[in-house]
């Protein structure tokens, strides 16, 4: 079946959240997340999308079910955790829109939906006069012991958008992962590409 793309900001976002929610626990539950998500923390999470007018979800259904989503909005709106990464850089976060989160049910991958997710963003970073996107990669040890044999990283598909890895800009974020009691802080790499 077909994708269905469509960009959402302002209240046109909050029909979505459940489904993104959702979404991003099933996801993200995978390498190299290994999230051990929750609902309630999901919805809290994601009303910062929901609330800021300069925010957008690009989403992808398929009829009218919900089965995709990338996530975007200004820096300086962002977490804390991430605008933290560009302290002491040339970089001013006034000037960047972070392309937060992507998440696609893997049996609708391979149709494009990556670059749809990047259009959009990007999109809604130039009309708000950003010049520049950013997103964050998660970084877990070659060695980890759930790492997937065989696992490619999407580093070629990133730099074929124009992205490239800023040396020493990495974000520190906080989550449980599964089968942990506790949460835990990751390193995140912060990739960016002039608009």
């Amino acid at each position: 079946m077909s994708l269905r793309y469509e960009a959402l900001t302002g209240a046109s976002i909050g029909p979505v959240i459940e489904g993104l929610a959702d979404l991003r626990i099933r996801v993200f539950r995978d390498w190299p997340y290994l999230y051990a998500g929750d609902l309630d923390y999901e919805r809290g999470y994601l009303a910062v999308y929901r609330d800021n007018p300069r925010a957008i979800v690009a989403a992808a259904f398929v009829g009218d079910r919900l089965v995709g989503a990338a996530t975007g909005l200004p820096m300086t709106d962002a977490d804390p955790e991430f605008r933290a990464a560009f302290d002491g850089t040339d970089h001013d976060p006034a000037q960047v829109f972070y392309c937060a989160e992507s998440v696609l049910l893997s049996e609708y991958r391979g149709q494009g939906a990556g670059h749809r997710f990047f259009d959009l963003r990007e999109q809604q970073a130039r009309a708000l006069g950003q010049r520049y996107a950013a997103f964050c990669s998660v970084k877990r040890p070659d060695d980890h012991p759930a790492r997937p044999e065989g696992y490619r990283p999407l580093d070629g598909f990133w730099r074929k958008r124009g992205y490239a890895p800023l040396p020493g800009v990495v974000a520190r974020f906080s989550w449980r992962d599964i089968g942990d009691a506790e949460e835990s802080i990751k390193p995140l790499q912060v990739w960016m590409r002039a608009l």
